[in-house]
C-alpha cells in the first residue's frame, strides 16, 4: 500500500489545520478565570515547583558555566521544561484524540491527521510563549545574549516531528487500546527523567552504563543543544543534530504510517 505525503496532505488542507489549532488553543482554558495567561502560569508554577527541590534542596547544577548560580540553574531548567512540555502535553492527549472524535471518523472525506497535528501546533505555540518569556532574564544571569539563539528554529523543528509522530501514532492505537491513556502519566515522567532535563549530559557521562543507553534518546541531545545556543554560548553538535534530525523522520513517519494502516478501521471500533 502506497501511503500519500503527509506534509502535502496537511499543505492542502491548512486552513483547516489553522481552524483546529485556533480551537485548540481557546478550548484548552476555556471557563478558566484567567484563560490564556495560563499558558504561562503553567510552565512558571511547574518551574517554582521542580526548581525548589532539585535547585534549593538537592542542590542541581548543570555544571556549565562558571560560578553557576541558582538563577543560572532556573532558566536552564525553565528552557528544558518548555520545550519537554510539547511532548509531555502530546503524549498526555493523544491516545483520545481520535476515540473522542466519533463526528469526525464518520466523515469519510474527513482528513484525521490534522487532529494530532493541532495539538503538536497548539503546544508548540505555548513553549514559544515560555521562551519568550525567557529572552529578557537571560541578560541578569552568568550567560547574555548571543546571535546563536537564532539557530534555534533547528532544534523545534525535529521537536514538533518527534511530537507529531508520537501524536499520529498514539491516537491510532488509543482507538483499539484504550488503556494506553492509562500508561501515559508513567511514559511522560520516565521520558522526562531519561531526558537531561533537570542535567547535563556530561553529569550522566560519568555513569557509563547509564550513558551506554540513554545516550540514544533524540530529546536529550535536542535539550542539550538548545541549552548550548541559547544560553551557554557553545557550538552545536552538528553530529548530534544529524542524529536527532534521523530520529524525528523516522519517529514521524513510524506514526504516520502506522496511522494510515489503521485509520479505515477507526470507525468498525468507535
Amino acid at each position: 500500500m502506497r501511503l500519500p505525503n503527509p506534509f502535502l496532505t496537511l499543505y492542502r488542507h491548512r486552513d483547516l489545520v489553522a481552524q483546529f489549532t485556533k480551537r485548540e488553543l481557546q478550548l484548552r482554558h476555556k471557563g478558566s478565570r484567567l484563560g490564556p495567561l495560563w499558558a504561562l502560569l503553567s510552565p512558571l508554577t511547574m518551574l517554582a515547583l521542580y526548581l525548589f527541590v532539585f535547585g534549593f534542596i538537592l542542590g542541581g547544577k548543570f555544571g556549565v558555566l562558571p560560578h553557576e548560580s541558582t538563577f543560572d540553574y532556573a532558566l536552564a531548567l525553565f528552557l528544558s521544561l518548555s520545550l519537554f512540555q510539547i511532548v509531555a502535553v502530546t503524549i498526555g492527549v493523544a491516545p483520545l484524540l481520535i476515540a473522542s472524535q466519533p463526528n469526525y471518523v464518520k466523515k469519510v472525506v474527513f482528513p484525521l491527521e490534522i487532529i494530532p497535528l493541532a495539538t503538536v501546533a497548539s503546544s508548540l505555540y505555548h513553549a514559544l510563549l515560555s521562551l519568550l518569556l525567557l529572552v529578557p532574564l537571560i541578560p541578569f544571569s552568568h550567560a547574555a545574549l548571543s546571535w546563536q539563539i537564532l539557530a534555534l528554529p533547528l532544534l523545534l523543528l525535529p521537536l514538533a516531528l518527534i511530537a507529531l509522530g508520537l501524536a499520529w501514532g498514539l491516537a491510532a492505537l488509543g482507538v483499539f487500546i484504550r488503556d494506553i491513556n492509562q500508561v501515559a502519566t508513567f511514559l511522560t515522567t520516565a521520558i522526562m527523567f531519561s531526558s537531561a532535563v533537570f542535567y547535563s549530559k556530561d553529569k550522566l557521562m560519568v555513569h557509563a552504563r547509564m550513558w551506554s543507553f540513554l545516550k540514544y534518546n533524540p530529546l536529550l541531545w535536542i535539550f542539550e543543544e538548545t541549552r548550548k545556543i541559547v544560553l551557554w554560548h557553545t557550538p552545536l553538535d552538528y553530529g548530534a543534530l544529524g542524529y536527532v534530525y534521523l530520529c524525528a523522520l523516522v519517529t514521524v513517519a513510524l506514526g504516520y504510517t502506522l496511522f494510515s494502516i489503521l485509520r479505515p478501521y477507526f470507525a468498525e471500533v468507535i
